[in-house]
C-alpha cells in the first residue's frame, strides 16, 4: 500500500543559514507521521504568487499535505486557500491545520 504524498515547503530568506536543518525536519516529520515526501518546495521574498505556485505543486503531485517549518514561512498565518485543498503541517510548533471537507448536512436547510 503506498503512503500519501506530501509536500515541503519553506522561505529560503526567513530559514537563512537553517535552510539544510528545516529541510531535515520536513523530511524527518513527514516521514513520522507516514508520508511519502514527493519534494521540498522553495522559495524567496521575491517569488511572485508564491502560495498559487505552491498549490500548483501540491495539485500536480496529489499531495494530502504540506509540511512546511512554521507559520511564518507564509508570513505568520497559514492561508486558507491552501488548507482547503490539503492539511497543513507545521513542525514548530507541531500542529495539523486539518482540510476542512464540506459537510453534506450543510445548506440542506434543516
Amino acid at each position: 500500500m503506498s503512503r500519501p504524498i506530501a509536500i515541503g515547503y519553506l522561505r529560503r530568506d526567513i530559514s537563512g543559514i537553517s535552510q539544510p536543518w528545516h529541510e531535515t525536519q520536513i523530511r524527518s516529520l513527514a516521514k513520522r507521521l507516514g508520508y511519502e515526501l514527493a519534494k521540498t518546495v522553495v522559495f524567496g521574498r521575491d517569488t511572485e504568487e508564491a502560495v498559487d505556485r505552491l498549490l500548483e505543486v501540491v495539485r500536480s503531485a496529489g499531495a494530502e499535505a504540506v509540511v512546511v517549518p512554521g507559520p511564518e514561512h507564509f508570513g505568520g498565518k497559514v492561508p486558507e486557500r491552501v488548507v482547503r485543498v490539503c492539511d497543513v503541517i507545521t513542525v514548530s510548533p507541531q500542529y495539523t491545520y486539518a482540510r476542512s471537507y464540506a459537510s453534506p448536512f450543510l445548506g440542506d436547510g434543516a
